[in-house]
């Protein structure tokens, strides 16, 4: 039975409450003083004992109440703390301040095979240089690779003021988690591929059902169109959403640099490696997905490492000799002609058809017809909440020349158009005039064929504005008569040479 004493603080006032149990021959498993408390646990205290204990506790002075409780406070920290514990996924130890291990969950347990307590970190790890690191340096080290029963693992040491140090062993995926994590500002599944038009509402669908295989994917595309809104939608929908989404872009790194960073690199691979080694994208999203952005632009020795990689899931790290297995999904994305490429021989045909066993297409923005203005808004929207300014909408003469861009860099070139005019335009309402566009689209008339729509546009204000200016020849009169702003009319009177060409 366990009970409590409550009493005003005094000298000498728990000897006394001792005294009277010890009186009766009880047998103490715990006794905890919190004043002005005393927690008892007396095995062997019956409830006929404790009447007659109940009278003679009271009878000292400063003695308020006797009680029976479930449980003294100490025991149910420690049942809390080995709850706490027992659910953590991670393997975690307790360090003395000269390394000695003092506690263990049961995920370090079922690992190591036993219970490490009292054994020191080096004797658990075979690595007692990293603990005399461990303790010189206070505890405080960058995260380290280590092995542990063959077990590649990352230890995270968190110090505790002169008591040693809390230490996390993490499999290379939940730091992999964490990365995903932090570049989480997407919308879950394709609610971030906006529009409506016929080939978004194609690729919608056609992503659904190909999400859900798990099988290589490639995703093919202009640039700036969204392909890695495509592949993440794809990874959100798919079994292995809750595990990591990693991205590397293939033409931002040299060979060896990308090479490290999607396969890591073991211990004094290449002078200032990370002491210990570095697991790459590979290991980080075990069980999840990486995403290999520009795939065409992958060398060739990259190419054929990849290769071997979809052919049995297996890699070895840069200067390693041990063979690391892992389950990775690969999506991939280009806007080259990989096709034309493999005619070329600039891109491997074996690993084109491991790549290409599941495709999707984006259609490029100029294809998406009312899309554009949908898209526009939004920006706009998304563009004043950014820059803190009251929130602009675009004027319907603005329409036109934005259903009739071809936006060579799709969403992309959009966005940036967007931000842009929402930066510049001084009024809340966004004219022709604000918008970097037409420059673009003129530029461009001699090399690429216009679409029809483009076309009808440009002709149609070519020719009002040419028979307007006869009898309103300058811009403010002319932008009075077309309820307009004259920096809009301006800007079309110079695209079209008026009055040069009059």
């Amino acid at each position: 039975m366990r009970i409590h004493v409550s009493f005003i603080d005094r000298v000498g006032i728990t000897q006394e409450v001792l005294a009277i149990l010890g009186a009766r021959n009880l047998n103490l498993d715990a006794v905890e003083m919190v004043p002005p408390n005393v927690y008892i646990d007396a095995p062997t205290l019956s409830t006929q004992v404790l009447e007659e204990l109940h009278h003679a506790l009271l009878s000292v002075r400063g003695v308020q109440a006797v009680t029976v409780v479930d449980i003294l406070p100490g025991q149910r920290r420690h049942l809390q703390l080995e709850a706490l514990l027992a659910a953590m996924a991670d393997p975690v130890l307790a360090l003395d301040s000269v390394g000695r291990v003092l506690l263990a969950n049961p995920a370090l347990i079922a690992l190591y095979g036993r219970d490490p307590r009292d054994e020191f970190l080096g004797q658990l790890l075979g690595d007692d240089e990293l603990l005399a690191t461990l303790i010189e340096q206070g505890f405080r080290l960058p995260l380290r690779e280590v092995l542990l029963n063959g077990q590649t693992l990352l230890l995270d040491a968190t110090p505790i003021t002169d008591a040693g140090a809390l230490v996390t062993l993490y499999p290379p995926n939940r730091m992999g988690e964490r990365l995903a994590a932090l570049h989480h500002d997407h919308a879950e599944g394709f609610d971030s591929l906006l529009g409506d038009s016929p080939p978004i509402r194609t690729l919608k669908t056609r992503a659904l059902r190909v999400a859900a295989l798990d099988a290589p994917l490639l995703i093919q595309g202009e640039t700036g169109t969204g392909k890695e809104l495509v592949a993440r939608g794809c990874h959100a929908i798919s079994a292995r959403h809750s595990s990591p989404f990693l991205a590397l872009n293939c033409a931002a790194l040299p060979e060896n640099l990308a090479e490290s960073e999607l396969f890591g690199y073991a211990p004094g691979a290449f002078t200032g490696a990370q002491r210990g080694g570095k697991p790459g994208l590979m290991e980080l999203a075990n069980q999840g997905t990486v995403f290999l952005d520009e795939i065409g632009e992958m060398s060739p020795y990259l190419q054929a490492k990849l290769l071997r990689f979809l052919n049995d899931g297996s890699f070895r790290r840069v200067g390693g000799d041990r063979e690391v297995k892992v389950d990775v999904r690969i999506l991939s994305a280009t806007h080259r002609n990989l096709q034309k490429m493999v005619a070329e021989g600039t891109f491997r045909e074996d690993l084109y058809y491991r790549l290409n066993v599941l495709s999707l297409e984006v259609p490029p923005l100029r294809e998406r017809g009312q899309d554009i203005l949908m898209l526009a808004r939004y920006f706009m929207q998304q563009a004043c909440t950014q820059i803190q300014r009251p929130l602009c909408r675009l004027a319907p003469g603005t329409y036109p020349a934005l259903l009739g861009n071809r936006w060579p860099g799709n969403v992309r070139q959009l966005q940036n158009v967007i931000f842009r005019a929402a930066a510049i335009c001084e009024s809340t309402l966004v004219d022709i005039g604000d918008l970097d566009i037409a420059g673009t689209s003129v530029a461009r008339q001699s090399d690429i064929e216009i679409d029809s729509l483009e076309q009808a546009v440009e002709g149609f204000e070519k020719a009002l504005l040419e028979k307007l200016y006869v009898n309103y020849p300058s811009t403010r009169q002319l932008a009075a008569r077309l309820q307009t702003s004259h920096t809009a009319i301006a800007h079309r009177l110079r695209k079209y040479g008026i009055p040069r060409d009059l």
